[in-house]
């Protein structure tokens, strides 16, 4: 199943898939979710994770780290083979470490298991919003955002420089196109995490800079001597914009 086949239909009912060996909490994440409007489907093992998560298409998926047969961080590995489905990842631990591993990998938020479920529905629904947002009827095609040689389709939520075609996740997607619009001009981590998140973050919070670093992977950057993605000291993040750079 290719990526493009994994994108659920614009308007359906928004499918979630829980992938966690806590069956307790499966139970009332369940009961929680389906009256906010989520059909979700739980399994509890690795090896079950993935191959569900290759069977259909998804909205969105939560992940746990510790799981039986393969650990979550595999489970991602192997679902971002697939598809870019939007994945929240959970962890008992919470630890700093395996947070950045988790996004470093694909993952698009995470919690520790300490959460609220009001605080998981509010994430969800931000990340579920990307991808169920449907254009209106007779709407024009969005505008194609070009930056030099990359090219950012918000319509599509594609990126392709050159001739390549970017794999990005949803939130590195909405990263790329917060700085291709901005291009030329300093974007700060607070107002990316307003942007792409679309709710407030600790000040501190590092994912920003795991994404970019994803980013520059794929973009082929080199930070030292940047040619895509300009870090300001104390500022932020800029696209460069070749077109104003200086000869």
């Amino acid at each position: 199943m290719t990526k493009s086949e994994t994108k659920p239909e614009a308007g359906a009912a928004a499918r979630v898939l829980l992938i966690d060996d806590d069956r307790k909490l499966c139970r009332l994440l369940r009961d929680y979710l389906g009256p906010m409007g989520y059909a979700v489907t739980a399994v509890h093992t690795g090896p079950d994770g993935v191959a569900q998560a290759a069977a259909q298409p998804w909205h969105a998926v939560i992940l746990d780290v510790m799981l039986p047969g393969l650990d979550g961080f595999e489970v991602l590995k192997q679902i971002r083979h697939t598809c870019d489905v939007p994945v929240l990842m959970l962890t008992a631990r919470g630890e700093e470490a395996d947070r950045i591993v988790g996004l470093e990998i694909g993952a698009d938020d995470y919690l520790p298991k300490t959460f609220s479920p009001r605080e998981l529905l509010a994430r969800l629904r931000a990340v579920t919003r990307r991808t169920t947002r449907a254009p209106r009827p007779g709407a024009p095609a969005p505008d194609e955002i070009v930056v030099g040689q990359l090219r950012v389709n918000l319509g599509t939520r594609t990126a392709v420089h050159g001739d390549a075609a970017l794999a990005l996740t949803p939130v590195e997607f909405d990263m790329l196109a917060s700085l291709a619009r901005a291009a030329g001009r300093v974007k700060s981590r607070d107002q990316l995490l307003e942007e792409i998140r679309e709710r407030s973050y600790d000040v501190f919070d590092r994912s920003i800079d795991v994404h970019i670093s994803a980013l520059r992977k794929k973009l082929g950057d080199d930070p030292k001597e940047p040619r895509f993605i300009r870090t300001i000291r104390s500022a932020g993040y800029m696209l460069i914009d070749p077109g104003a750079e200086p000869a």
